[in-house]
């Protein structure tokens, strides 16, 4: 029968462990044979030896490994220290012999356990750049194969960087945490720092590993190197909010004399013409040129020192407003330009001086600020400084400005008056420097004031010190006064234009109608003796007036009356009273017939009774007195309602309708009598509505008829 073949392979698989076995159960054995130790660790047990009676267990001495182990009765024992790092695993060999002298061998594979016991190592711990101020942002400063950290152990590298120096961080930074490459974050200004130290760490364990954490630093030194970014500056200079890589600069002024050339160089505030490179290591040479305003080419600077000069005089009183340019000499690229103001001025042949060698002013304690010093002995005057001028025929420089040098406490305004600065709080006496300065000519003046400065007393109205901020009330009340005081006038005098503005025509209506309603009187009756004039009436436009032509011949023997003819046109309802108004011109003849003398008598134009015998009269009744027998020789006026707003036009029509029936009648009359002298009446009154009446009166020739109306 054939024997499977599997079979066969296990047996031939188990009987070299049979055979090992069997040989170790007689005489020797181990309680492992795969034994674990950590690294660094000595003396240790790694195991226990089982031997038999007569058999000998010894460690074959042709085994290189066998160094690190001992036996010690039935402990086989660890006695030198091995590193994982160079002997991960030990390979021990074991000889056991029996009685007879045969010997067998035992094999115990002995696993180093790692331990981290390594620091991370750098390949050079000390490194040293230089790099140029201007160096862009994001650009590598060490490289990554530079810095990178090897640990023995095998563990991941943590890194991390900071820096020794103070106000450098921020400007370098590594990639990651894992990736130890140096770049720089923020650009760099020499003027803040030229130089750092970086501490770049390296760890085996992440920073807040609660673990033991071996770790490795490397030195980094930074060197910063100037280089040429800015321009030059002009000096004097302020650096804006302290930051040192800015610069601001004044413009510089000065004064010519007209008609005077200056040999010298020409002085100027606040210094002469000076430009630097503010890359001070680098120092580039500065050369200057003017590039503006240089009219006529009056003025011209050097090149190498800035110093300004006059080619030529000036003839007129303008001002040059001139540009400088400072430019490096090795980068025409770096340049800045400054404004110089070069004034004309007339010449100053004499300097100012102050009459006074010493004022004395005296200023009350606790005196809110802005308060006026007084003269001293006079508490009503302020104290003012005044400085005088030769120059000037009144010795008044319009240009002199006042300033005080040794005092805070108080100050003094352009036109010399000194005033507290602050809330005096004790008594004493001051003594203040004042200086009087021609702002144009430059030219200064000082003298000396003495403060006294008193407790505060009980005063009396007319002795109270008012402050610079009660006169600013009081002026401002005053204004507000007068404002309103022009305004009232103002109101008053249009009032006024309006009422002298209204036509004389209504002035006289108004008068009259006055009269003839509180007396009835007719003022304006005369006699006509002249009757062999005859006139013509022209009314005008506006006034409707009656001019006189020349007289003609009398015809005595056609003496007739005209009759009178009398049309009244809207008389409103209610009314009591007629108004009456006669045409100025006829006014003024009435008025030089009273300077000749003539005899005037004055009737009331309303009658009840009826003067038929007096020819040449014509009288007017209120309708409801009119008797009825009276016939044609009475013209009955119908009445007719108007507006009030309407008056003023009707009455207008009317007296040109009636003076176009007289100039017919007169036309048509070839019975030689006289023209008749047209005379109108109207009404006219706001409040109470107008008739008119017209009345046509003529005279014989040899008779001398009254007119009553």
């Amino acid at each position: 029968m054939a024997i499977p073949h599997w079979l066969l392979m296990s047996a031939l698989c188990l009987l070299p462990l049979l055979a090992q076995v069997s040989a170790q159960e007689p005489g020797c054995s181990v309680s492992n044979n795969n034994p674990s130790v950590p690294e660094n660790e000595c003396p240790l047990v790694v195991a226990t030896i089982h031997v038999q009676p007569g058999f000998t267990l010894t460690i074959d001495p042709s085994n290189p490994d066998g160094q690190f182990f001992t036996i010690e009765g039935s402990e086989l024992q660890l006695t030198k220290c091995v590193d994982y790092e160079k002997d991960p695993v030990l390979l021990l060999s074991l000889t056991c012999k029996d009685p007879a002298g045969q010997s067998d061998s035992l094999q115990i594979l002995v696993t180093i356990l790692n331990k981290n016991d390594n620091s991370p190592e750098f390949p050079q711990p000390n490194i040293t750049r230089q790099i140029p101020e201007d160096t862009e942002v994001d650009a590598v400063i060490v490289a990554r194969q530079e810095v990178t950290a090897t640990d023995a152990d095998l563990e991941t590298i943590y890194y991390e960087l900071t820096t020794t120096v103070q106000n450098t961080d921020g400007y370098f930074a590594i990639r990651g945490v894992n990736n130890p490459e140096i770049y720089l974050q923020t650009a760099l200004d020499y003027d803040k720092f030229n130089s750092t130290t970086l501490l770049l760490y390296a760890r085996d364990r992440p920073v807040t590993s609660p673990e033991p954490t071996n770790t490795a630093t490397a030195t980094i030194t930074i060197t910063i190197k100037q280089s040429d970014t800015r321009a030059p500056w002009f000096l004097p200079c302020t650096q804006l909010h302290n930051d040192t890589s800015v610069c601001i600069s004044s413009p510089y002024s000065g004064r010519v004399n007209i008609s005077e050339m200056s040999t010298d160089p020409l002085l100027l505030e606040p210094g002469p013409i000076h430009a630097v490179d503010p890359d001070y290591t680098i120092s580039d040479r500065i050369v200057y040129r003017i590039v503006g305003g240089n009219t006529n080419e009056v003025f011209s600077v050097d090149a190498d020192t800035g110093n300004l000069t006059m080619n030529k005089i000036v003839t007129s009183p303008d001002s040059f407003l001139l540009q400088v340019m400072a430019t490096q000499v090795s980068n025409v690229r770096k340049y800045s330009v400054a404004t110089v103001e070069i004034k004309v001025i007339n010449k100053s042949n004499f300097p100012p001086y102050f009459e006074k060698r010493v004022y004395n002013g005296t200023v009350f304690v606790g005196l809110p600020q802005r308060s006026f010093v007084y003269q001293a002995g006079d508490p009503s005057t302020p104290l003012v400084i005044t400085a005088m001028d030769q120059d000037f025929p009144d010795k008044v420089n319009p240009n002199i400005e006042y300033y005080l040098k040794n005092s805070t406490d108080f100050i003094a305004t352009r036109d010399g008056l000194i005033l507290t600065n602050k809330v005096l709080e004790s008594p004493g006496t001051v003594a203040i420097q004042a200086v009087g300065k021609d702002v144009l000519s430059l030219q200064e003046a000082s003298t000396i004031i003495v403060v006294e400065i008193i407790l505060a007393t009980a005063v009396t109205p007319s002795d109270k010190m008012y402050s610079a901020q009660d006169m600013a009330i009081l002026g401002g009340t005053l204004a507000a006064l007068l404002l309103i005081a022009l305004v009232f006038l103002g109101v008053l005098v249009w009032k006024s234009s309006r009422w002298h503005g209204k036509s004389i025509k209504y002035l006289m209506k108004k008068k009259l109608s006055k009269e003839i309603s509180e007396g009835h009187q007719n003022k304006y009756y005369q006699e006509d003796e002249q009757p062999d004039v005859s006139t013509k009436q022209h009314e005008t436009s506006e006034g409707r007036s009656v001019q006189t032509e020349t007289p003609v011949p009398e015809q005595p023997a056609l003496a007739s009356h005209f009759s009178s003819a009398v049309e009244t046109e809207s008389l409103p309802k209610g009314s009591i009273s007629s108004t009456v108004i006669f045409d100025q011109e006829e006014e003024e003849e009435e008025e030089q017939e009273e300077e000749a003398g003539q005899e005037k008598e004055v009737k009331s134009i309303l009658k009840t009774d009826r003067h038929v015998a007096d020819d040449g009269y014509k009288a007017v009744w209120f309708k409801t007195d009119v008797d009825p027998e009276a016939g044609e020789r009475v013209e009955v006026i119908e009445d007719n309602a108007a507006d009030d707003d309407n008056d003023d036009d009707d009455s207008d029509q009317d007296v040109q309708k009636n003076e176009e029936e007289e100039e017919e009648e007169e036309g048509s009359d070839t019975d030689g009598h006289h023209r008749g002298l047209g005379v109108s009446f109207s009404s006219e009154n706001s409040s109470l509505p107008a008739a008119e009446v017209t009345a046509n009166t003529s005279h014989t020739g040899a008779g001398t008829d009254d007119t009553e109306m």
